[in-house]
């Protein structure tokens, strides 16, 4: 069954940089018509992030991370990015992609840890 695979997580210092990436795996030929990021940390629920659509437009990012979060489609590489920036320890979780609606199995995620 096709599914979406996230990657780019890692250790990174407070006030740090990192970006994700969410790719189509398995049988799914394209991506689905609108992504979405998700985190979950540690003994909390699962968090939206942000939503984009398969042309690029109506990018929409989670006010509590607006600021400081950005979400993209890059068509060369076929994936949907998430640019995070002024990361903190809080922002340490398993960071997820999906459909919008969480319509697909959920993957393994990538971890972010931020600490110094």
């Amino acid at each position: 069954q096709g599914r979406l695979v996230e990657s780019g997580g890692g250790l990174v210092q407070p006030g740090g940089s990192l970006t994700l990436s969410c790719a189509a795996s398995g049988g799914m030929i394209t991506m689905p018509y609108s992504v979405g990021w998700f985190r979950q940390a540690p003994g909390k629920e699962r968090e939206f992030l942000a939503a984009i659509t398969t042309t690029g437009g109506s990018p929409y990012v989670a006010d509590s991370v607006k600021e400081r979060f950005a979400i993209s489609r890059d068509r060369a590489r076929m994936t949907v990015d998430l640019q995070m920036s002024d990361l903190k320890p809080e922002d340490t979780a398993t960071y997820y992609c999906n459909t919008e609606t969480g319509s697909l199995p959920w993957g393994q995620g990538t971890q972010v840890t931020v600490s110094s």
